[in-house]
């Protein structure tokens, strides 16, 4: 569906609007998708960035200082298209917030230049090269057997559990990671890391790589500040989930699964 290829002949292509995290809605006749954040085939202009193609057609980005009232929120978006336009949001999700948070340049403070053939911002005034920031995360599903340790951030929805998840600090593995956050999160010590996938996280820029672990303590002791509660839960008493095209979900389900099937 999605082919990582930045165009860079054409000038007329489909179009993803973008301000804020929000993109704008465009309705397809003769589709049985409500809507869509491909604006319908158009001519390109010097603002738009070229992203990528998507079903073979070319697909800029224009970013917008301020959204619209119809706009809609990037999460609502992947909540409610089907899972294969994970990637496409992603990117586009991704890309834009580096155009806005990189106008200027991090070195000398001069107005930076995007380049055709790549992602990437140039400073004529100090030769400076800017490119996406993608930030590696660790998030990891801590089991005992069935049940499952879920915990809940102060920013979550009401009655949504989720699995422990962190930056990778400077210096540190993404193992190393993992026992530090648990550790720090909720007081639990854990083994047995197994990898289980990643996935780019558009929220702004990370890139999450998921880990099962087992619990070798089963006293919890949260941290009270990124972490407002968190417990053990039975697979046959769960509290509210994240969404199906989290990984954090990924997690969850693929554990359940194991013990539906074992």
């Amino acid at each position: 569906m999605l082919r990582r290829e930045i165009p860079t002949q054409e000038d007329a292509g489909r179009v993803i609007m973008l301000a804020k995290s929000k993109l704008a809605p465009a309705f397809l006749s003769g589709s049985n998708e409500l809507h869509t954040p491909l604006q319908p085939w158009q001519r390109w202009d010097a603002s738009m960035q070229p992203l990528c193609y998507w079903n073979d057609e070319p697909v800029a980005l224009k970013v917008a200082s301020q959204p619209e009232h119809t706009w809609i929120d990037g999460r609502q978006w992947m909540a409610e298209l089907p899972s294969r336009w994970f990637s496409l949001l992603s990117t586009a999700l991704q890309v834009g917030a580096w155009l806005e948070n990189h106008r200027f340049c991090g070195r000398c403070g001069s107005p930076a230049t995007k380049l055709e053939a790549e992602f990437a911002m140039h400073c004529h005034a100090c030769g400076h090269r800017n490119y996406p920031r993608i930030s590696p995360c660790i998030i990891t599903l801590v089991t005992c057997g069935e049940s499952l340790l879920l915990a809940r951030s102060p920013r979550f929805p009401p009655g949504r559990y989720s699995t422990l998840a962190g930056f990778i600090e400077p210096g540190e593995s993404a193992e190393e990671a993992v026992h530090r956050e648990v550790f720090e999160e909720v007081g639990v010590y854990i083994d047995q890391l197994r990898y289980f996938q990643s996935q780019p996280w558009p929220f702004p820029h990370s890139l999450m790589l998921g880990f099962f672990a087992e619990a070798t303590t089963k006293r919890i002791r949260i941290d009270g500040v990124e972490i407002a509660d968190a417990a053990w839960f039975s697979p046959r008493q769960l509290p509210a989930l994240p969404p199906p095209y989290s990984i954090s979900r990924e997690l969850i389900e693929e554990h359940l699964a194991k013990w539906q099937t074992g």
